[in-house]
């Protein structure tokens, strides 16, 4: 197609317009941008979290698999496209790092994470508050937003995103320190919330989690307790269910199957014995933690530490050897410098178990105060006993180290066969990810599959990657990839990026410590060997879903490890596997079970507790009898009834609804993407060279000097998510080419920029392979068209682009011949000198036609969106008047009761003291009566002050723009 400059700026504006809230086209774009396929479910839930201008968020409760985290990436990447970048993103600790890999990968957009070493090193470089971030979005952990509230609450936030919102659900309770902290500290903000289980328990939760989103969805406490929890009948429940659709929308697994094929996980248990050196160690170990006392571990901290020390000598004796030479180490510091080891002891654990620092994170609790370590000079008693210490860590060293060959170890090739066979039968790809939680292991790992045929077969994956082999992977990649967008500049991010490239193309096998749960997709792989084992349920489900995710096209094999000597670690599996079922099935652990145990950090807790109390097979089996029976489902079959009725929407009418936005949004992202080739080659049509057939090209000079671009081969749309490229040349090496690629928008702004004269111009409807109808009575014919771009501001910002045209028998074009005229290819004939003054009176007309109308429609928009605002408000102020007259109505009750009892009292006593607690209840009536008035005045005050805020956004300013006006012939 041949495009002129007239063509080339239609399509730029085009490209850049911006709509209303309700528009499935708001965000073409961003979907357009986004390594993600078009699915309507997520694009419904992006529209639904701010479908009207003055919503302040919505809870996004999709069922598990479903992709939240991509529904909140395209809210993202539109407000990123906004220019609206104040963002923060919520989330447990332990999914930080895949959040900041999903944002980058999927999205292209820039984001820190948060956490006490970036955040110090911010304040050093003079940044007084490291949450002011302009062009990075922020990432932290609820913990850390918790004990940086006050910085936190200093940003004018443009979106909060906080996922595993559920955490918060109980923030209605006083006692919830964290969830009161966040929601104080985001009070202000607009929010997204991310959650499978909105509702596990009681609809307090939902009270809870609706509070922090809008705090006037519903009245207080009080009045939401009697009016939706206390009286179950059918209209209460509709009355929820109403107020509750405009902030949550939840979307069922079943209502998309259509859209998404998902594959199942299976699962091979590879048992093993300890041989009796490994047993004695076990033994030895397992007796040591259990003292009542230890100067190696610091009380505050030694439940935490206990755990890692089992993880670690359940790992392999490779594990454990270090970490004991080093707490005897720094005993024996302890003894020479007169110091506490608690001030060096994290360096232990943190060298010898990668997430140390995530998982301390994670345990601190709203009970836990936090632990002030103080220095002391020990008694000569007390340093007696650190020697014997230091002798049994020694004698425990020396007998790990003792232990050359590890009978887990030894059955991991028989493992790795049977999962191999399995990846044959399923006719996948032979790539097995192991994972281990310790370093030394790792290396241990690697020499005994080397020296059992895999030599040259294997990568290693772990928090820093320094290894000599992944350097070298690194230093090639960035060597294949040099002069391309693929090379981020992040030395962390591009050689994580290349040991994923290396395993796909080269290895097969990759060892990873628990760095490579976070933040990494590996659909490619399809066979996953748990080798060690978290007892953290959330954390076992993160290590699958680098696997079992979106993409994947096989069933996935998950290889677990179980020692079938040890009582309690076959009692942990059984409640891995049966109760949370992570290991079979088309998804792993359900909404409610992950739901139920919040952040798994007590499940482990109570794990702990029972290796550390229980001595005795007996005392072992009666501990996890107990804990397994309050580890059954604690949800209700009512529970289970009110979410499918609240929060769940019938298959017809979700499957309906889905259909039509599949169709407008497949059809809006078809002409976008057009839009932006067709503008491309226009441009660049200098510079590059195109291949139509593959929608790509090669850039071979960069038009815009100054600027950043990578000349080379760019390819416009998506990369084939989880697979191998065709070749080197084609696929790896390209840079993907997108509307918010640098080189587009440098395009974009210099055809948008571009000054037309007037010119006539010939379109080809003759040459067309296209039939369009609309055009067929212009053939042979011409005239006159004129093209505005008008902008509307009230509540926001919409752009509309307005033609004019007419012929030169003075027949009025329709709008939509003038926009089809530029789906043809044309050429410009001649200049013209100028438009007739009749012509352009009748264009005036036509465009304050269309002008009239779109405003008009704007005022319909607005209205609707005011009118649910002002519903919303007179419910709310409904449920605190009846709260008030709840509380009035009690204390009256309860005074008529007391008197009535008070005379029937004998006791003097008694009745004076009665007597005065009437009067105190009296008095409070009194002041309540009182309030009352003073609450009423209150309420209309809030409400006016909303309606005021409101009222000022409504007023309507129109800007408009002249784009270009030519003389037409249609041949």
């Amino acid at each position: 197609m041949i495009t002129t400059p007239y063509h080339a700026k239609y399509f730029a504006h085009e490209l850049t317009k911006r709509y209303s809230s309700n528009s499935i086209q708001k965000f073409v774009a961003a979907i357009s941008d986004a390594q993600v396929d078009l699915n309507p479910h997520q694009v419904d839930a992006a529209l639904f979290a701010f479908h009207s201008p003055l919503s302040k968020g919505a809870l996004l409760a999709d069922e598990v698999g479903l992709g939240k985290t991509i529904e909140a990436g395209i809210v993202i990447s539109q407000k990123w496209a906004e220019r609206k970048r104040k963002i923060l993103v919520v989330v447990p600790a332990n999914l930080r790092k895949q959040w900041n890999q999903e944002i980058a990968d999927k999205f292209f957009l820039p984001s820190v994470i948060l956490e006490a070493r970036s955040f110090n090193e911010e304040l050093q470089k003079g940044n007084f508050n490291p949450f002011e971030q302009n062009e990075n979005i922020v990432i932290c952990s609820y913990q850390f937003v918790r004990s940086k509230a006050i910085y936190v609450s200093k940003i004018d936030w443009h979106l909060v995103v906080i996922d595993e919102a559920h955490r918060l659900r109980n923030v209605y309770k006083t006692s919830n320190k964290i969830a009161k902290s966040i929601k104080d500290a985001l009070a202000h903000t607009p929010k997204v919330l991310l959650t499978a289980t909105p509702l596990q328990n009681s609809l307090l939760e939902l009270y809870g989690l609706i509070s922090i989103i809008d705090e006037f969805t519903f009245g207080d406490l009080k009045s939401f307790r009697t009016q939706f929890t206390k009286q179950a009948n059918e209209h209460t429940f509709e009355e929820l269910k109403r107020r509750l659709e405009p902030i949550c929308k939840r979307t069922l697994r079943r209502q998309v199957e259509q859209y998404i094929n998902y594959t199942k996980r299976t699962c091979i248990l590879q048992e093993f014995t300890p041989r009796e050196d490994e047993q004695k160690l076990y033994d030895l170990v397992s007796d040591y933690l259990q003292r009542p006392n230890l100067y190696a571990l610091p009380p505050g901290q030694r439940t935490l530490m206990t755990l890692i020390l089992r993880k670690l000598l359940a790992s392999s004796t490779y594990a454990i050897s270090g970490t004991l030479q080093g707490l005897a180490d720094k005993l024996a510091a302890t003894i020479t410098k007169q110091q506490t080891t608690a001030l060096y002891v994290d360096d232990i654990f943190a060298s010898h178990y990668e997430t140390f620092d995530d998982q301390l994170d994670e345990w601190e609790t709203d009970d836990e105060e936090e632990t002030v370590v103080e220095e002391r000079s020990y008694t000569s008693d007390e340093i007696g006993e650190i020697r014997k210490e230091i002798e049994a860590l020694n004698e425990f060293k020396a007998l790990a180290k003792s232990i050359q060959t590890n009978s887990k170890g030894e059955v991991l090739i028989t493992a790795l066969e049977k999962g191999f066979e399995k990846l044959q039968q399923l006719q996948a790809n032979k790539k097995a990810l192991i994972f281990t939680e310790s370093t030394r292991t790792q290396e241990y790992l690697k020499s005994v599959l080397e020296m059992r045929g895999y030599k040259d077969e294997i990568v290693l994956f772990n928090g820093t990657n320094n290894d000599p082999k992944s350097t070298q992977i690194y230093q090639e990649w960035v060597k294949a990839h040099q002069g391309t967008d693929k090379i981020t500049g992040s030395r962390t991010a591009d050689k994580r990026a290349a040991l994923v490239d290396y395993f796909r193309d080269s290895a097969t096998i990759m060892i990873a410590t628990e760095a490579a749960a976070e933040g990494i997709n590996l659909q490619f792989c399809s066979l996953l060997v748990n080798y060690d084992l978290p007892w953290n349920p959330q954390r076992i489900e993160q290590r699958i879903g680098r696997c079992h995710r979106y993409g994947q096209k096989f069933d996935v094999v998950v290889v677990n490890f179980l020692n079938n000597s040890n009582a309690a670690d076959q009692r942990v599996y059984q409640l891995l596997d049966e109760k949370f079922k992570l290991f079979n099935g088309v998804f792993g652990a359900s909404d409610e079970v992950l739901g139920a145990i919040e952040s798994g950090i007590d499940f482990e807790k109570r794990i702990i507790n029972i290796y550390q109390t229980c001595r005795s097979t007996e005392d072992i089996q009666l501990a996890f009898d107990i804990l397994q029976k309050e580890m059954e489902p604690e949800i209700e079959m009512g529970i289970n009834i009110t979410r499918q009725k609240l929060l769940e929407n019938f298959d017809e009418e979700v499957h309906e609804k889905l259909i039509i936005n599949l169709q407008k949004s497949s059809d809006y992202l078809s002409k976008f993407e057009s839009w932006l080739w067709l503008l491309t080659k226009y441009y660049l049509k200098p510079y590059a060279t195109f291949s139509d057939s593959e929608n790509s090209f090669y850039l071979n000079q960069n038009p815009f000097e100054g600027e950043n671009i990578h000349k080379g081969p760019y390819k416009v749309g998506k990369k084939n998510i989880g697979e191998k490229h065709d070749s080197e040349q084609h696929g790896n090496n390209e840079n993907l080419y997108r509307v918010r690629h640098p080189l587009a928008q440098k395009v974009i702004v210099r055809c948008k920029e571009e000054i037309l004269s007037l010119s006539e111009l010939e379109f080809d409807l003759s040459g067309s392979d296209k039939k369009i109808s609309v055009l067929e009575n212009l053939k042979g014919k011409r005239g006159w068209l004129q093209a505005k771009e008008i902008s509307i501001s009230s509540f926001e910002v919409e752009d509309h682009i307005l033609f004019a045209g007419i012929d030169d028998e003075g027949y009025l074009l329709e709008p939509e011949q003038c926009q089809r005229l530029f789906s043809l290819s044309a050429k410009m004939v001649t200049a013209e000198n100028s438009i007739s003054a009749e012509v352009q009176n009748q264009f005036n007309i036509h465009f304050q036609s269309q002008q009239v109308s779109l405003s008009e429609n704007n005022a319909r928009q607005n209205h609707s969106f005011f009118d649910e605002e002002v519903d919303k408000l007179e419910k709310w102020s409904e449920d605190v008047r009846n709260s008030i007259k709840l509380q009035i109505k009690e204390l009256d009750k309860e005074i008529k009761t007391r008197k009535t009892e008070a005379r029937k009292l004998l006791n003097l006593e008694l009745k004076v003291k009665e007597q005065r607690i009437i009067k105190d209840l009296e008095k409070r009536l009194a002041e309540s009566r009182y309030n009352q008035y003073k609450n009423e005045d209150d309420i209309e005050h809030k409400k006016d002050n909303l309606l005021d805020q409101v009222e000022k956004r409504l007023k309507q300013n129109t800007f408009e723009t002249e784009l270009f006006t030519i003389r037409w012939k249609v041949k």
